[in-house]
Formats: structure tokens, C-alpha cells, sequence
């Protein structure tokens, strides 16, 4: 009987001690106050080696994007493939590399400008995600597994093929949705390379969610499906239900096409896009990426507040059927051809066009944003980031 209470004992503080362990992790972390300068900390604290955090940082900035510091002739370079492409909403000229390293939500190193406002590209697929997120929460949406015409009864999912395409399907890039969106047509956006019109147009269908194609006017189409449940501008949301709440600042804007407005309502409202692509999508600073990046870093709290839910998060990081490297437009370092080698395999990150990306390492409490960074060069600098560990 004693030695049975003892166990009891034992296994209870042992409990207890893990516990407590986990809350004195979590009221570690730092969330900065909005307009506040970000606390800074010397690695060391964190028993980081300042030599190799140096050493990345110097690297980041030695292999900025090759692509013109004008984003709308990058643009019409990167995607001169593209039979139709053109620009459809705004773009900005760039700034020079920047980003920010964050552990336990202190800056143990930056550079460049940080404040500045540019556009991010297809990292603004992971801000839409949460907005579908947020959607499911709300009870706007009572499945990801629902059929998108339970929904959207306006044309877009009619047809045997179209109206299989669910929630799901969109937010991991497997639908193989078929129709033109915003002027555009789906087939015209990343085209394979070899073939022609007629081939990419009247190609055989896959059965959604059998295969994973990287597609802007599918993205696009889903942030018009959440505009129809929201029924509120999409920028909107995401500023009420997470821009705010985490202090970003007043700078960044969300943008869709000059074709993309539609009546909700009897209101008028731009659907947004969920990227640069055609140019819109989201122009924001490193700062507000590096607060975006915290709250994910934190499971969706911050500070005592839930803004989303940490099941929302483990479903969007979890590998999807058709792409195990890819989530709910999230990108996943899971085992495969895209892994970075010698990063673990837990880390997930938000990616766009010229080296903009969002990198967040849970299990060693770090968060890393970098923008116009080579895009080859991102596994690398996430390694010599995490042998500064």
C-alpha cells in the first residue's frame, strides 16, 4: 500500500512538474505592445552562438532575389510563360533584404528595413487560410469536407467535376477546379511545359483531391467562396479577428484585382487576391509578418487570448493527401523533395514569390521572416539558423 501511494506521489509530481514547466514556457514568450520597439535580447541569453545568428544574417543578405527591384517587371518576367497573363491590380517597387529572427518572441537579430511595406505574394495564401479558419470557428462553415455548392450556388460549382470540389480541396491546392475567374482561366495559370492551348484546355480532369497543382485562380476563387460566407470584405476579418488583436500596424493593405469587385448585400466589395501573381494580394511590413508568425509560434494565442483555435493549426500543418509537403496553404518541411535538410521536420512555413517567407520552428520557440531573399537559399538559412541553437 506504501508503495503503491509512493508511485501515486511520484506520478503526480511528475505531472505536476511537466506542467509547470509548459505554463513557465509559455509566459515566456514576449508579445510586443503595438507601436512598441521590439525587445531585444542577446542570443547568448538563449544560449545561441551570436557568431553563426551573424554569420546567417550576413548570408541573407549576400543572396538577395535576382529579380528586378521593380515587382511589376519581375512579375511579367516570372510568369512570361503564361498564355493571357497580365497585371491586374497594383504592385510596388521593392526594398533590399530585411527580416527578423525571433526566439521565444525576442529579436535576437534583424536587418535591413523592417518597417517597410511591400508585397508579399503567395505568403498571403497562409493569412487566407486563417480566414477560412476563423470562417469554420464562427460556424460559417460547418465542415472543410462540405461540397463548395452547399455554399456557392452561383455557377461556379456546377457540373459533375466542379461539384465534388470542397473546402478541402481549395485549401490544399487539389481541387482541379475548371472555369475562368476574374477574366482568367484556370488552365492558363502555370501551364505544364511542354503541350499547348488546346492540351491545357481540354486536358482530362483529376478527381479532387487526387492531385496537388499550384494554382492562383483556384486560391483566388476560395477567397471568393469566404467572401460569400463572411459576406464582409476579407481584409476586414482578418484586421478585426487577428491584425488587431496581435498589434500589427496600420500600414498593410490587402488587395485584389481592378476586375474583382462584386455586389454582397447591395455593397460593393473587391474580392481579394491570395497573392501577387496579377499583383494585389497583401503589402505588409517584416514586423507585422514577425507578429503573424508569433501567434502561430504560440498556437494561436496571444498573450491569454485565443484568436485561433490550436485545432484549426493542427489541421492546416497537417500533410495533405495529395502533397504531403503542403497543408492548408501552409508549407510543411516533411520528408521528401522539397525537405530542407538538417531543419526539422515539424517546422512549417508560409512562402512567396522572391524569396518572401515566414518560417516557424515550434519545438525551438523561433520564428524567422525574410524577405527578397534568393528563393534556393531559404533551406540553407534556416539551417545556419538553427545551428546558432
Amino acid at each position: 500500500m506504501i508503495k503503491q501511494n509512493s508511485v501515486l506521489v511520484f506520478t503526480f509530481f511528475a505531472v505536476f512538474l511537466v506542467a509547470s514547466q509548459y505554463l513557465t514556457a509559455q509566459k515566456s514568450y514576449y508579445f510586443p505592445e503595438r507601436n512598441e520597439a521590439w525587445q531585444q535580447k542577446n542570443p547568448g541569453s538563449f544560449k545561441m552562438d551570436e557568431g553563426k545568428l551573424q554569420a546567417a544574417v550576413s548570408f541573407a543578405q549576400a543572396n538577395e532575389y535576382s529579380g528586378s527591384r521593380d515587382l511589376r517587371q519581375a512579375i511579367l518576367a516570372g510568369f512570361e510563360q503564361e498564355p493571357f497573363h497580365e497585371i491586374l491590380g497594383p504592385t510596388r517597387k521593392r526594398g533590399g533584404p530585411a527580416g527578423m529572427i525571433l526566439k521565444n518572441g525576442y529579436l535576437v537579430a534583424q536587418w535591413g528595413d523592417t518597417k517597410r511595406v511591400d508585397m508579399t505574394f503567395s505568403v498571403t495564401k497562409s493569412y487566407l487560410s486563417t480566414v477560412a479558419g476563423l470562417a469554420l470557428e464562427a460556424g460559417l462553415i460547418a465542415s472543410p469536407d462540405d461540397p463548395l455548392r452547399q455554399y456557392i450556388w452561383d455557377g461556379k460549382f456546377d457540373g459533375a467535376h466542379n461539384a465534388e470540389i470542397t473546402w478541402d480541396h481549395l485549401l490544399t491546392q487539389s481541387s482541379d477546379w475548371s472555369g475562368i475567374l476574374w477574366d482568367s482561366p484556370d488552365w492558363a495559370d502555370r501551364p505544364p511545359s511542354d503541350g499547348g492551348l488546346d492540351d491545357w484546355q481540354f486536358r482530362q480532369l483529376h478527381k479532387p483531391g487526387t492531385h496537388y497543382e499550384y494554382n492562383d485562380v483556384r486560391v483566388n476563387l476560395l477567397a471568393y467562396c469566404l467572401l460569400q460566407v463572411w459576406r464582409k470584405p476579407l481584409p476586414v476579418v482578418l484586421k478585426e479577428k487577428i491584425m488587431d488583436p496581435i498589434g500589427a500596424s496600420t500600414t498593410w493593405r490587402w488587395f485584389g484585382y481592378d476586375n474583382s469587385w462584386v455586389d454582397v448585400d447591395g455593397q460593393r466589395m473587391q474580392s481579394v487576391s491570395g497573392g501577387g501573381h496579377s499583383g494585389g494580394g497583401l503589402f505588409i511590413s517584416t514586423e507585422d509578418h514577425a507578429r503573424f508568425g508569433l501567434l502561430f509560434l504560440n498556437n494561436g494565442k496571444w498573450k491569454n487570448q485565443q484568436l485561433i483555435t490550436p485545432q484549426w493549426i493542427d489541421k492546416a500543418t497537417t500533410p495533405s493527401a495529395a502533397n504531403p509537403s503542403y497543408g492548408y496553404l501552409w508549407w510543411l518541411n516533411a520528408a521528401g523533395s522539397r525537405q530542407w535538410e538538417g531543419v526539422p521536420s515539424s517546422v512549417f512555413y508560409a512562402a512567396g514569390f522572391g524569396g518572401n517567407f515566414i518560417v516557424i520552428d515550434r519545438d525551438n520557440s523561433l520564428v524567422i521572416v525574410t524577405r527578397w531573399l534568393e528563393p534556393s537559399k531559404i533551406g540553407e538559412l534556416v539551417k545556419m539558423v538553427e545551428d546558432a541553437l
